[in-house]
């Protein structure tokens, strides 16, 4: 999995936890299907048991689909991997045979499928999971034994209104979903984005299908990218159709369905339906139960291409082969749409995708769709490069990267741990080890398994697992031998961004949005800022004729947003791990040098809460970084820092760093000197945080 999709799962359950002290009781947990939502449920409450063993978790999920035993088996995979404070159990009407039903309560993590407690069931007619929440949370009980309980309800976009009934035995609550419920008050605390999860390479793109396209079109364009998914991919890729639940359905398949299959012989199909003597199949799967073409349809060297079904896959129905979407079925429900889209948007190589090539990795995050499109809260903006100017010639960028030990010419991995003295058993136990592992970095993780030929020389490598990370992390952080210049990039051609609050009207900078309007979104109110000082410099410099179109001026400035979506301008960096830096904005001045800044903010607002330790350490990390890739690249490397109303500015030039004021900054583009004075390199320090009650 690429660092970028550990960092953006790591953040989101950081702040859940985080937020978790505010004084109310429900918070909402928003995710895009695909995402990783259940890793980052356990993860969460894997921290959250670690910081309070007296804790015990609730997770209430679908009954559909086995849902709840899927999560249940995902969490004992887990807490067995890396979550090692998860003890789950999954409820279940076979808890205790033909008798009363019965709840252990030596365990920490409940799943409960929901229809389990309705007013029918026997949980709760019997009284079994009222009594187990007020033996676990009653005052007459030993405090030692008595436990605080947190609800999570999976999928929270659909109703629990008998769970609803016991909210004073729940401390707090937690809805995780993909299209939380606005109506019911369901406001994301944490979200992470469709474009964020897209950047992070965890969930695909999607290529939305012209209207006027046929079942027939897109089987034809399914037969154009299957061999190479199978040859690229090692996945054999599959096509969703989904048609009506009610009376259409038999007139869709009899009029539409059946008839263009019949001209795409070569792909096997199958048909469910809620009835199981309706379901069909062109493959000799159809002598098998349904629930055994469901298993089989999941596994990526499936046969199956084409899945037709006669019943909602919003949720519960994981197929991350799947990379094709035909709705025929009629739907007003945008959260409903938004859902069945999630089937096609899962990532078939998240765990090594970084293993693979630029044409693959392009093919396995493409996801194409014939659907009623969701509207969108915070609507995505298509940008396009002005057309006026050849921007992509004129503005070069060098992007940096840090190379793996491996390219160390003096290393040898095989030498390395043959001549290491500490051979001693230090783990209990293979599962130990395993865990040890997957707390590497990828780097570490992927040099095992080359190293690690059988199974002896696995152990010998994580056995001397400190020693070798050691070894590793002296070199990485040393950028002089680890980072590397790569091959000259400039903006994409298109990308795009999500609309918000923060915005300005911009009609001379490289971008021009594709609906034609001027106005522009910026993720943060620094970046706004800056945006705006970087609008008035490059306004200062254009005579008074005010000609916009970027014409071949020596005297004008070309500048931009380094928007992440299609952005190969990146320079990674090394904290705890690699991390990518997507600088904020890029700008070319009137000699010719490239300008590169990377805005921070200490300002906390209602909104924003900033951890100082991390803040410290993300900065320092950066400014490391910057340091030695101004040396390295000749470019001009800034990281302005809003501190209230006042800009701090760090500038890099060939390895140099200076502290200068904004002023400073402005006069150095007008009189295009950039004389910076020798600085040893220190830590920051960073002033208490500025409330701003305006963000």
């Amino acid at each position: 999995m690429l660092q970028e999709a550990k960092d953006l799962q790591n953040a989101a359950v950081s702040k859940l936890v985080d937020i978790l002290g505010e004084d109310k009781k429900e918070f909402t947990f928003k995710a895009p299907t695909g995402s990783g939502k259940t890793h980052m449920m356990a993860d969460f409450m894997n921290r959250m048991l670690c910081a309070d063993e007296k804790l015990v978790f609730i997770v209430s999920t679908l009954s559909k689909s086995n849902l709840a035993e899927q999560n249940y088996n995902q969490f004992k995979d887990l807490s067995e991997r890396e979550f090692s404070n998860l003890r789950p159990y999954l409820i279940n009407s076979d808890s205790s045979g033909e008798s009363s039903l019965f709840i252990p309560g030596n365990y920490n993590v409940y799943v409960l499928p929901r229809d389990l407690y309705k007013d029918s069931a026997k949980l709760k007619k019997e009284g079994t999971f009222l009594n187990f929440l007020q033996m676990m949370t009653s005052p007459l009980v030993a405090e030692s034994h008595q436990k605080t309980i947190y609800l999570i309800k999976d999928e929270c976009h659909i109703l629990t209104s008998n769970l609803d009934e016991l909210q004073e035995y729940f401390s707090k609550i937690i809805n995780f979903s993909a299209t939380p419920k606005l109506s019911r008050k369901q406001n994301p605390d944490v979200e992470i984005t469709n474009l964020e999860a897209e950047n992070a390479k965890i969930i695909k793109t999607i290529v939305q299908g012209s209207d006027e396209d046929t079942l027939d079109d897109a089987l034809t364009k399914f037969e154009q990218i299957k061999a190479d998914y199978t040859n690229l991919l090692g996945v054999n890729p599959c096509l969703i159709i989904q048609i009506s639940n009610k009376d259409k359905a038999e007139e869709e398949l009899k009029n539409t369905i059946f008839p263009a299959l019949a001209n795409h012989q070569d792909l096997k199909w199958i048909y469910i339906s809620g009835n199981e003597k309706e379901s069909d199949s062109n493959d000799t799967v159809k002598k098998l139960p349904v629930s055994k073409w469901k298993e089989y349809m999941k596994q990526s060297t499936s046969s199956i291409s084409v899945i037709i079904f006669k019943m909602v896959i919003s949720e519960g129905y994981d197929i991350p082969r799947a990379c094709m979407l035909y709705q025929i079925r009629e739907s007003e429900s945008d959260q409903l749409n938004e859902q069945v889209m999630g089937r096609v948007r899962r990532n078939p190589r998240l765990l090594d995708f970084e293993t693979l090539n630029e044409e693959a990795q392009k093919l396995a995050m493409t996801a194409w769709i014939w659907a009623n499109f969701p509207e969108q809260s915070g609507e995505t903006k298509q940008v396009n490069l002005f057309k006026d100017y050849d921007i992509q010639k004129s503005i070069r960028i060098k992007p940096t990267k840090l190379q793996n030990i491996t390219a160390e010419k003096s290393f040898d991995i095989v030498s390395y741990i043959k001549n290491l003295s500490d051979k001693k058993i230090t783990h209990t136990g293979i599962f130990e080890m395993y865990q040890s592992l997957l707390k590497q970095d990828n780097d570490i993780q992927n040099l095992c398994y080359t190293y690690s030929t059988n199974f002896s020389k696995w152990r010998m490598f994580v056995e001397n697992l400190s020693s070798i990370k050691t070894s590793y992390n002296d070199y990485i952080c040393d950028y002089k031998k680890s980072m590397i210049v790569c091959e000259d990039v400039s903006f994409p051609c298109n990308s795009c961004y999500v609309e918000n609050e923060k915005s300005i009207t911009l009609d001379d900078w490289v971008w021009c949005r594709k609906d034609s309007e001027s106005d522009f979104s910026f993720d943060s109110e620094a970046e706004r800022k800056w945006a705006e000082l970087l609008k008035d410099i490059r306004t200062s410099s254009i005579d008074e004729t005010r000609n916009l179109s970027f014409a071949s001026d020596s005297n004008k400035f070309l500048w931009g947003k380094n928007f992440p979506y299609n952005s190969e301008i990146k320079f990674e960096y090394y904290l705890n791990g690699v991390h990518v830096s997507y600088p904020d904005f890029v700008m070319k001045d009137k000699e010719g040098r490239i300008h590169i800044f990377e805005v921070k903010s200490d300002n906390e607002s209602a909104s924003i809460k900033i951890d100082k330790e991390e803040y410290e350490q993300k900065i320092n990390a950066l400014r490391k970084c910057y340091t030695e890739c101004s040396t390295k690249t000749g470019h001009l490397f800034y990281i302005p820092i809003l501190h209230g109303t006042e800009w701090q500015i760090y500038r890099y030039k060939n390895g140099n760093e200076e502290k200068i004021t904004k002023s400073q900054f402005v006069d150095s583009l007008k009189s295009g000197t950039y004389q910076l004075q020798d600085s040893k390199f220190g830590a920051l320090q960073v002033a208490a945080p500025t409330v701003d009650n305006s963000n």
